[in-house]
């Protein structure tokens, strides 16, 4: 895997200059009596890199899941620029510009980059069963579109050579990048990450550094993250929110909130080893 992935002078159809805020406002989220989110508030500004963190059972998982449509709040809201997000199925936010990428990679293993790609077009896609069985004209031109954008997005993460190559055959470090690249695939103006570099080694780190870079330099895409590796947050997050037992208790530039007392005994300080959540 080249470490010159997304650095091209050309990017996928996914450049966009309208990209909105995204609002948290006041979550509040409760599982059986626990109070997982209380009045959490934070804003993913256009075009920026923003990295949510804290320690385990800090809420990070929950907000995360909110804000992709997983879990309904108990209160509060998701906003991007004005359209109301809280509450809608992933698929209906797909079609509103967020997109997101997995933890464990939820791609098909035994279908191809190029295919798995694809998958993630499907909420662009007009028509159904019938219109696609019938090999209608239009049909063939939409399928050769969504190809052709596929492989730009390939191209531009650095992995068109490997598009007609099987996921369970890829590196894993590779498999993250086309994780990245299906999310990608709904040309979103918003892009959620869950911990990208969860399992990757160092080498594999810097890629996605590179990567998440190129997406709001090059893109203008806004991108909100949940991570555990602190170097790679503080060397590419733009602002930083930091979650404690479902409270946010810092937000803003990494330097400062690196050097915030309450973080540093939340979580930065702790020496605790990580787990996802």
């Amino acid at each position: 895997m080249s470490t010159d992935t997304a650095r091209g002078e050309t990017g996928p159809a996914t450049d966009r200059t309208d990209v909105p805020e995204l609002r948290v406002e006041g979550l509040g989220l409760r599982f059986a009596g626990i109070r997982a989110l209380d009045d959490v508030s934070f804003a993913v500004r256009p075009g920026t890199v923003h990295a949510l963190i804290g320690p385990n059972g800090a809420g990070k998982s929950s907000c995360f899941n909110v804000i992709c449509g997983v879990y309904r709040p108990t209160s509060g809201r998701v906003v991007l620029g004005e359209t109301a997000l809280t509450g809608l199925a992933p698929h209906r936010l797909a079609r509103l510009g967020v997109g997101r990428s997995f933890q464990n990679l939820a791609l098909s293993e035994h279908s191809t980059v190029l295919d798995n790609v694809l998958l993630g077009r499907h909420a662009l896609t007009r028509g159904g069963f019938l219109s696609a069985g019938l090999r209608l004209p239009w049909v063939l031109r939409q399928e050769r579109v969504h190809a052709r954008r596929a492989a730009e997005i390939c191209e531009f993460l650095g992995i068109a050579d490997r598009l007609h190559t099987p996921v369970a055959a890829l590196p894993y470090g590779v498999a993250k990048l086309v994780d990245v690249a299906r999310a990608l695939a709904v040309e979103p103006r918003v892009l959620l990450l869950d911990e990208p570099a969860a399992g990757l080694n160092a080498v594999e780190t810097a890629v996605m550094a590179s990567t998440i870079r190129a997406l709001r330099d090059a893109l203008g895409i806004s991108v909100l993250l949940v991570e555990h590796d602190m170097g790679l947050v503080m060397g590419i997050a733009d602002r930083v929110s930091v979650l404690d037992f479902g409270r946010l208790i810092a937000d803003g530039e990494p330097a400062a909130v690196q050097r915030d007392p309450e973080v540093v005994k939340a979580y930065l300080g702790t020496g605790d080893d990580e787990e996802p959540g």
